[in-house]
Order: structure tokens, then C-alpha cells, then sequence
């Protein structure tokens, strides 16, 4: 006798379909906000001992209904397997509704989701000022 049951199918919450326009509208904010004011807060002169890795460049792109905040990492050290490296900081994930839910890269490599149905000026103070979302 088989141990696997028949359960009922239960419905998976639609995404919302992010429009175009929506897509370049949040791209021109974000991309303003990141160089008006994430890149001089974030981007620091380099460190004296070179070994360490540290951000030269932070960007923004959309992938599917995701928008990342990326950081462009230099790796100085004569040990680098590359010179440079990307790595994804923080995400927006669209809602609906002009909202977004807000989540940083833990360690383990998956997104955790912190912030629900935020509109895009708090995702971007909490992405400022909140400590899950250092680049």
C-alpha cells in the first residue's frame, strides 16, 4: 500500500505583471537616488591594506518582477581568482498597487523578506538606513 495521500490543490497567489512604464519609472527614480545620494554615503576611497575588497560602483536592474541593488566589488589582492565581483544587496519585489515587498541576500545566498507593501520612497529609507542592506 502506497504511504502518498491525495490532497486538494490549493490556488498559488497570482504576481502581478509589472508594466513597462512602471519598470522605466522606478529605474530613472532608483538610478537618480543611487547616485544623488547611496554612492557618496557607500563609496569610500580605498582602504590602505589592499587585500580587502572593497565597492567602487552600485547600480540598479530589473529581472522579471524583481528590481536589485547591486555593488561592484574590487578585489586588489594578487590571490583574486577576477579583479572585480557583483553581488546583489537588496531587492524589490513589485506588489501591486505602487508597492513593494523589500528583502536583503542573507549569507546562506537566499532572499529574506522583511518589508511588505512599502511604496518606492520608504523602500529606498530603509534601504539607507536599515542594516540588512549594506552593499
Amino acid at each position: 500500500m502506497s504511504s502518498y495521500r491525495w490532497m486538494p490543490v490549493t490556488k498559488r497567489a497570482s504576481i502581478p505583471k509589472v508594466s513597462p512604464e512602471t519598470k522605466a519609472a522606478l529605474k530613472a527614480q532608483a538610478d537618480r537616488w543611487v547616485e544623488e545620494y547611496l554612492k557618496p554615503q557607500k563609496i569610500v576611497p580605498p582602504p590602505e591594506n589592499t587585500s580587502f575588497n572593497y565597492v567602487v560602483d552600485i547600480f540598479t536592474k530589473w529581472h522579471g518582477s524583481f528590481f536589485y541593488f547591486c555593488a561592484t566589488y574590487h578585489c586588489p589582492s594578487p590571490r583574486a581568482i577576477s579583479p572585480t565581483f557583483e553581488r546583489k544587496f537588496a531587492r524589490m519585489n513589485y506588489t501591486g498597487n505602487n508597492t513593494y515587498t523589500l528583502a536583503y541576500l542573507r549569507h546562506t545566498g537566499k532572499w529574506h523578506e522583511v518589508f511588505h507593501e512599502q511604496d518606492v520612497d520608504k523602500c529606498f529609507e530603509l534601504i539607507a538606513h536599515e542594516p540588512f542592506f549594506l552593499p
